[in-house]
């Protein structure tokens, strides 16, 4: 998904002419739409992977949840037609939709439901929510009612319902979701090229016929900011969610496109493996966010397109403070506090950095950056695939640049198992305390104080909340302007 700074070749260039013929085509063909990915996913069951390009594909398009996530981030049924929740907040009776089949003809009912979840929770399960449903007892009142007990109290949990860890998937087909998902939803797999598209059309069986107004979609993978414009500029894409930063610039002046920047919950943060020495040592980790300059990094990374945070927490979000200026960019505290620790320096490291721009160019930045404090920083790029297994699955790395871009993930920071190894007694003790109070205020002062103790034990290097363009031809619509999930709604989608 990287390059440095590329104009667009005299041969992307020389297809501009042919633009205005395609684009009217493109528009004539009103029931198919081509949308632009920047990553391919490595399979096709978000209940199994970790990365977002899964859900970009299935998520309430081919698989379907109890709960569905709006743009705006409010809550809405979508396989549950109504709910109601005790006065304890623990426990949730949900009332499903009568008569929906899965994508195979196996009826949806509450035992689906209740097999889903097991799932999820269960000792196999490599669900990355796994804890979340672990901590949940489903029971089948009758085939049309389902009753979640949560042990714990959360106030999020009819949005962590609608996220696609939480798709109900059919008991037969559970196990081949990967590579041919069976769902509810209105679209269905047709054909899947490896490392160049995927095709979704609508199913002709689903329960509310001709909600979808495109009949046709074809997702194409293209990593290359300059291909992303490229294809644009061909015609060969009709829209690009969360397309490069980089090539936004170009289009905005461009009658023919419409350029769309929203908000995100999503945070890009140098992850920090704190098992590994001097890593380990706060000082150590405090010294590599004084030699950061976000503003430095988000112009690098991102082009412009971001907001500093200084935790795991973003603006807009419920209970957030700026903790920006607990870890803020001082050179000489940088150095100061590496002598303090006992680092003889250089210090040298290692940067593991997925494809997408905002890894590869932010970690250009920061490289120059920790040099001027005496940490000499080796790049390893990777595939999405070998980050996913080397650098998350198997924790082998002392630095990378990630974006974590699920809404409600404080949580990850009490799992000692998780990928960065933070641990913190003080930490875990208030985020029980946020699980279970209900009052939002409260609630709100809890998620403040979380935030100044990511900060203060410089758990991670924050870094910003990105702000993710979508460029598209002027005739297409419906699609999300803010993006409190990364999902791709095909269903209401269409054409002016």
């Amino acid at each position: 998904m990287l390059k440095r700074r590329t104009l667009l070749t005299t041969a992307a260039l020389a297809t501009v002419p042919l633009a205005l013929p395609q684009i009217a085509l493109a528009q004539g063909r009103k029931d198919s739409i081509v949308l632009g990915m920047a990553l391919e996913p490595p399979g096709l069951d978000p209940t199994a992977g970790a990365a977002a390009a899964i859900a970009e594909i299935v998520q309430y398009n081919i698989l379907e949840t109890l709960t569905k996530i709006n743009a705006d981030g409010s809550v809405t049924p979508l396989l549950a037609e109504s709910w109601e929740v005790s006065p304890d907040l623990r426990t949730y009776t949900f009332k499903l939709r009568r008569g929906v089949k899965f994508q195979n003809g196996e009826p949806f009912n509450a035992q689906t439901v209740k097999f889903s979840f097991d799932r999820a929770g269960g000792e196999k399960s490599t669900n990355k929510d796994k804890r979340t449903f672990a901590n949940m007892s489903t029971q089948v009142v009758d085939e049309n009612t389902v009753v979640v007990i949560n042990k714990e109290i959360d106030p999020d949990l009819l949005f962590v319902l609608g996220q696609a860890t939480a798709v109900i998937v059919e008991p037969k087909s559970a196990d081949t979701n990967a590579t041919k998902p069976i769902g509810t939803g209105p679209y269905k797999l047709d054909s899947w090229s490896k490392g160049s598209s995927l095709v979704v059309s609508t199913w002709d069986g689903y329960r509310n016929p001709g909600v979808a107004k495109i009949r046709k979609v074809t997702f194409r993978f293209i990593a290359d900011p300059a291909a992303q414009a490229a294809a644009l500029l061909a015609g060969d894409v009709d829209a690009f969610p969360r397309a490069a930063t980089r090539i936004v610039p170009q289009f905005k002046a461009n009658p023919q496109f419409q350029v769309i920047l929203g908000g995100s919950r999503a945070k890009t943060i140098l992850a920090i493996n704190n098992r590994k020495k001097p890593l380990d040592d706060v000082r150590v980790r405090r010294a590599i966010l004084a030699a950061i300059d976000r503003k430095a990094v988000i112009e690098g990374a991102a082009d412009g397109f971001g907001v500093p945070i200084g935790s795991h927490y973003v603006p807009g979000a419920a209970g957030y403070v700026d903790t920006t200026g607990i870890n803020p960019f001082n050179i000489e505290k940088g150095k100061s506090l590496l002598a303090e620790a006992g680092v003889k320096t250089p210090l040298e490291l290692t940067m593991t950095l997925p494809p997408p721009p905002y890894a590869r160019q932010g970690g250009e930045v920061i490289v120059a950056e920790l040099a001027k404090i005496g940490i000499t920083v080796k790049v390893q790029n990777v595939e999405w695939a070998q980050w996913l297994s080397g650098t998350y699955g198997n924790k082998d790395y002392d630095l990378s640049i990630i974006s974590h871009v699920e809404p409600f993930d404080l949580g990850n920071y009490t799992k000692p198992d998780y990928y960065w190894g933070y641990q913190s007694k003080e930490f875990n003790a208030l985020f029980d305390k946020i699980k279970t109070t209900a009052n939002q205020a409260e609630r709100n002062k809890l998620l403040g104080d979380a935030q100044r103790v990511l900060a203060t034990d410089a758990a991670n290097g924050f870094l910003f909340q990105p702000q993710f363009p979508t460029i598209a031809k002027k005739g297409v619509k419906g699609l999300w302007k803010d993006m409190p999930i990364f999902a791709n709604d095909l269903s209401a989608l269409s054409w002016s």
